[in-house]
């Protein structure tokens, strides 16, 4: 049974720059790919970024191109999501999800097998 343990994250000003953890524990062999979502309060959950789980491929939803870097330490099975210059509007709890298949999009949240706990990231002066 995969198991996804979050950590990281908290309050940082505008401009700002927070670091965000995703332990995979068991299973990562089923795994095909892990993605990053946010949800903000009275919003839907949104996708942010996704990695290939296999290859390492990386891709980001247009808002955290630029701004944000996925990378993992394949030896700790941990994914890394570093977010630079943070914004008010990227205050959200951030979720990581790891799917068994590839459904034709990593934008589907209900899609994915596993999800994290969550962790809450606030922007703020």
């Amino acid at each position: 049974q995969v198991q996804l343990v979050q950590s990281g994250g908290g309050l940082v000003q505008p401009g700002g720059s927070l670091r965000l953890a995703c332990e995979v524990s068991q299973g990562t062999q089923t795994i095909d790919h892990i993605t990053w979502f946010r949800q903000s309060p009275g919003k839907e959950r949104q996708y942010v970024s996704a990695i290939n789980w296999k290859n390492g491929a990386t891709y980001y939803h247009w808002s955290a191109q630029d701004r944000f870097t996925l990378s993992r330490d394949n030896a700790k099975n941990t994914l890394f999501l570093q977010m630079n210059n943070l914004q008010a509007e990227d205050t959200a709890v951030y979720y990581c999800a790891a799917a068994k298949y590839y459904s034709g999009s990593y934008e589907r949240s209900y899609s994915y097998d596993y999800w994290g706990q969550g962790t809450q990231v606030t922007v703020s002066s």
